[in-house]
Parts: C-alpha cells; sequence; structure tokens
C-alpha cells in the first residue's frame, strides 16, 4: 500500500505545473482511535446473518504501525488541492466479536482511505506557525481480515466510499521541511465480500492526532 501510494503522489505531481504552484509531500503518524459501530451481513455457510454493535480499537502503536502521506499543490491564494493516503486500522472488540461467532473481525493492515482534498492555508508574516483546514472526499480499500466457522476471508477490497476532515498547524524548521500537528477525523462506509459468497457492511468514524514531517518544494 505504501508503494501504491507513493506511485499515485508521484504521477499527480508530473502533472502539476510547478511554475504555478508550490509542491508540499507530508508523511505522518499518530494516535488513532474509533468509536463503536453497527456490523450486519451474512455468512451463509457458517454462523448465518449477523446484526450487532461493537466497539473498535486502533491500537495505534502495534504492529503494522499507523500513518499517512499526502502530497499538496498550493497555489498562490493559498488554497491546496491534495491527494491522501490514509493507513487507518480498526479491531473489533474481543468479547463483541467472539459472542456473535467471529474468530477474527479487523482492519489491520489498514482501511486505507485513498482521499482527493481541498485545504486552506493562512500564513502571515508577523507568526511563523501556519494553521489551516481540509477536508475530501474518496474511497475506502481494506484490508478484509474476517474468519468464522466457515474460514477466512484475508485479502483487499474497494468497499465504499470516504469523507475526511482535518485541522492542524504546520510549523517551518528551514527553507524546505516543516513539522507539524493535526487533528483528522475520517468516515467511510464498508462492504465486504466473504470467501464463501457472504457478505458483511460497517460504517467507520477514526479520530486521530496526527504528528509529521513536510516537504516543500
Amino acid at each position: 500500500m505504501m508503494r501504491l501510494a507513493l506511485t499515485a503522489l508521484v504521477l499527480g505531481f508530473a502533472v502539476a505545473n510547478p511554475a504555478h504552484a508550490e509542491f508540499e509531500l507530508s508523511f505522518y503518524t499518530g494516535f488513532q482511535t474509533a468509536p463503536h459501530s453497527d456490523v450486519e451481513g451474512n455468512d451463509p455457510n457458517g454462523i448465518g446473518k449477523f446484526d450487532f454493535t461493537t466497539a473498535w480499537e486502533g491500537r495505534s502503536n502495534e504492529m503494522p504501525p499507523y500513518w499517512g502521506i499526502r502530497g499538496t499543490w498550493w497555489q498562490p491564494n493559498n488554497i491546496g488541492y491534495a491527494l491522501e493516503m490514509n493507513h487507518a486500522k480498526v479491531y473489533a472488540d474481543e468479547n463483541d466479536k467472539e459472542k456473535n461467532g467471529f474468530d477474527i473481525l479487523e482492519f489491520s493492515d489498514g482501511i486505507n482511505l485513498v482521499t482527493v482534498n481541498v485545504l486552506k492555508r493562512w500564513p502571515s508574516v508577523e507568526r511563523p506557525w501556519i494553521p489551516y483546514v481540509g477536508a475530501g472526499v474518496g474511497v475506502s480499500v481494506p484490508h478484509v481480515e474476517v474468519e468464522t466457522s466457515s474460514g477466512k476471508t484475508f485479502e483487499y477490497q474497494l468497499t465504499g466510499p470516504a469523507v475526511q476532515w482535518l485541522a492542524g498547524v504546520s510549523y517551518p524548521v528551514s527553507e524546505n521541511w516543516s513539522v507539524f500537528g493535526e487533528y483528522k477525523g475520517t468516515y467511510s462506509q464498508n462492504e465486504a465480500d466473504l470467501h464463501d459468497g457472504g457478505d458483511l457492511k460497517t460504517n467507520i468514524v477514526t479520530n486521530a492526532l496526527n504528528v509529521g514531517v513536510s516537504f516543500n518544494f
């Protein structure tokens, strides 16, 4: 997924006009959580139809880590157009999944939200730090990890639309480098196919506090 994200950002940069825009490449990690949500669907050869609410755990500090990459084309009016890959992840609560017949229920190799964003920043000669806000729309490409008595689904799938919103502050540390901190929220609709012809649906919200570094050129 990292190679896919980098390739998409490089291809996007190749078609940008450097004479009219500043390009910023940002990498971040952080602390990410997710509130409860409903899980429903059908596992025809295993637990049958299911519909329950589970708590989700982010486990940001466990492997694979939570991370993101964003390429932003800043215009002279301080509006930015960005392509972003957010490797958020969630694990169903152990008790919730077990009592509903699941051995594994997680998106631990990423919900993997790919979004196109619009950002606004407010630089000023009176202060070094730069506040910014943004929002975006895109798709969810999670690594679906589901196991019941009927077998295991373990693959990347395109599962539905996604939106995100963010607000943060950037601080330049040199001519080309800056550090930043931000809040990021996401919402994704995920409709996954199970290996035995079944399906699973869940809408996931994430909240994250990110820290990162950006290179501007």
